[in-house]
């Protein structure tokens, strides 16, 4: 996305009970008002659906207005909204220079996994771009799940994540994978 600095960008965040629906409803209103939706995602969590936005709409144009337009949406969806107003540069996506790699967590679940593999890898610069947990299995044995994708600074091959990952592997007792994703150019 190229930034236009007749343009204003705003982060809208949906969050609420899941139904059918949301994703158009709220769509529909950010068409209706003239905002070009640049960057998305949307997830279930429970029994609960997010939705993550970034917008623009022409100049002028405020975070009150926006706010006034859609608040009927969400309120007809029973949704929570919540705006951020985007300074200059905040509206494009960052380049990274390192390997993109995936790590997968498999294990009993237990408190602390998220924190215990995000910290150490916050610890090494290494930035996460996207993450998903979830809890499979049954009520009597249930298997927690997480998913990251991430990018290693430059000095830091997988098999370092790999070496920093050991010792949380046999704490946690939970598997740990890592393998690089190797971008696809269209």
């Amino acid at each position: 996305m190229t930034p236009s600095p007749e343009r204003s960008y705003y982060a809208v965040s949906v969050v609420g009970p899941d139904r059918p629906g949301i994703v158009a409803g709220i769509t529909e209103a950010l068409y209706r008002l003239g905002c070009n939706i640049a960057d998305s995602s949307c997830a279930m969590l429970a029994s609960e659906f997010a939705m993550i936005l970034i917008v623009s709409h022409p100049k002028p144009f405020t975070k009150a207005q926006l706010l006034d337009e859609l608040k009927p949406a969400g309120d007809r969806l029973g949704m929570t909204l919540s705006l951020r107003s985007l300074h200059d540069g905040e509206e494009q996506r960052r380049a990274f220079a390192g390997e993109i790699c995936q790590i997968t967590v498999y294990g009993a679940d237990q408190p602390g996994i998220v924190y215990r593999v995000t910290s150490a890898l916050a610890a090494r610069q290494i930035n996460i771009l996207d993450l998903q947990t979830k809890l499979v299995g049954s009520d009597d044995a249930p298997v927690y799940v997480m998913l990251l994708e991430a990018t290693l600074p430059d000095a830091i091959t997988p098999d370092d994540v790999e070496q920093l990952l050991a010792n949380l592997r046999a704490e946690l007792q939970v598997e740990i994978g890592i393998r690089i994703v190797t971008p696809v150019e269209l």
